[in-house]
């Protein structure tokens, strides 16, 4: 199992919480529509970045096919352009 972390900072005039719930709403349904993605959570942070994504995924080919999936694609255009900046790490257990 691969786990998939990514912390964002959103833009200058732009609110977090709101951007958070945009991406929330776009990749947790992904879930079920591709495969090796089991699961998908968006929180709003209260420390630190602005929002965190985890994800749990089958393997790290799983992870590889995720990360160029379409409808990932798709999805990210909905609230990449609200964001500053972003920080990912993954590990494997």
């Amino acid at each position: 199992m691969v786990k998939h972390i990514v912390l964002f900072n959103v833009k200058e005039g732009e609110n977090a919480a709101e951007v958070a719930a945009i991406a929330e709403s776009v990749l947790v349904p992904l879930v079920g529509k591709i495969e090796g993605l089991n699961h998908v959570e968006v929180k709003k942070t209260f420390a630190g970045m602005d929002f965190a994504l985890y994800c749990e995924l089958e393997s790290k080919e799983a992870m590889a096919a995720y990360a160029v999936h379409p409808l990932h694609e798709e999805a990210k255009t909905h609230f990449f352009d609200k964001l500053a900046s972003r920080v990912a790490a993954d590990y494997e257990i």
